[in-house]
Order: structure tokens, then C-alpha cells, then sequence
């Protein structure tokens, strides 16, 4: 028998409650790893800088990742059975996760010298994860169907490898 949501558990997957803002609980779950990397860029900390401010970035959006994975997979099924149905919209860890992969190794300038150029590319890494979050293309509408936490899971990480793929290939043809 599945188990219900802790508090705590209830608190992870929804990010930090933000699965419980409407309209778009997804998109409000995809925002920490943004405006983390949005507020380190502001401070001059960019994901392309010196090695240790770049692998800083790197830790922290891999921290990121995989701590909201693993919030996904332990506590998954309890949040089916929570909330009533596969892969609940209030559920946003995995957008989390998937966000925090598309801004991996983000193509900005070297120490923010093109502020427009770096707010550019922030905001199209969230809007092209967004746009494969909800698509779902191939293979991510397959790895849905999986069972419990690893299918609330999975296609979101793909959708984030999809943006960052396609983010970087607009910005090498753009350079």
C-alpha cells in the first residue's frame, strides 16, 4: 500500500509550495533555478567566468537537479496517491530539476560584458524548457507513462536536455 505525503515530502515536490500557485503550477516550478542563475549573473558570477565562479554555478544547478530528482523519485508515489492522479500538476520538483539541466553551461558572454546578450539567453533557456515541458516530444511523452516517481521525473529531464540542445544550437548559429 502507497503511503501518504508528509509535510515535508508535500513542501519538496510542490518547490517550496510554488506547484500550489495557479494558473501554470509548472511554470512557477521551473523559476528557482532561474532566478538563481539570473541573481549570480547580476553579481557578476557568470556560468561562463573564471573556472572556480563557473563550477560554482555548475555545483550548485547540478545540486539543484538532483536534489529535486531525488525528491521526485522517493516521494512520487505518495504523490500520486495524494493527489489523485499520474503525474499531478502541483507536483513541480521536476520542472525544478529539468530547468536546472537547461541552464547548465548556459552560451552568455564571459563575465557578463553583454548584459542584454546573458538576460536573453535566460529567458529563452525558460521559455524553450517550458515549451518542451509541455510538448512532450519524443522521448519525454513515452518516459511519462513510466510508473510512480521516475515517470513524474523523466520527461521533465528530457525536455531540459531538448532546451539546452536546441539553446545551444541557436546560439552557435548566432555567434
Amino acid at each position: 500500500m502507497r503511503r501518504a505525503l508528509t509535510r515535508t515530502q508535500e513542501l519538496l515536490l510542490t518547490s517550496l509550495w510554488l506547484g500550489k500557485l495557479r494558473p501554470a503550477p509548472g511554470t512557477w516550478g521551473s523559476l528557482p533555478p532561474v532566478m538563481l542563475t539570473g541573481v549570480m549573473m547580476s553579481a557578476g558570477l557568470s556560468p561562463r567566468g573564471s573556472s572556480p565562479v563557473m563550477a560554482l554555478h555548475i555545483v550548485l544547478l547540478l545540486a539543484i537537479a538532483a536534489a529535486f530528482s531525488a525528491v521526485c523519485i522517493w516521494a512520487g508515489d505518495g504523490a500520486e496517491t495524494h493527489f489523485g492522479k499520474k503525474d499531478p500538476g502541483s507536483v513541480t520538483a521536476d520542472e525544478t530539476a529539468g530547468m536546472a539541466i537547461t541552464l547548465l553551461w548556459l552560451p552568455v558572454s564571459v563575465n557578463g560584458a553583454n548584459g542584454w546578450w546573458d538576460a536573453g539567453v535566460l529567458v529563452v533557456a525558460f521559455l524553450l524548457f517550458r515549451v518542451f515541458d509541455i510538448l512532450k516530444l519524443f522521448p519525454a511523452g513515452r518516459l511519462q507513462r513510466v510508473a510512480g516517481g521516475w515517470g513524474i521525473l523523466l520527461d521533465d529531464l528530457v525536455a531540459g536536455v531538448q532546451a539546452w540542445v536546441v539553446l545551444h544550437v541557436g546560439a552557435a548559429m548566432l555567434a
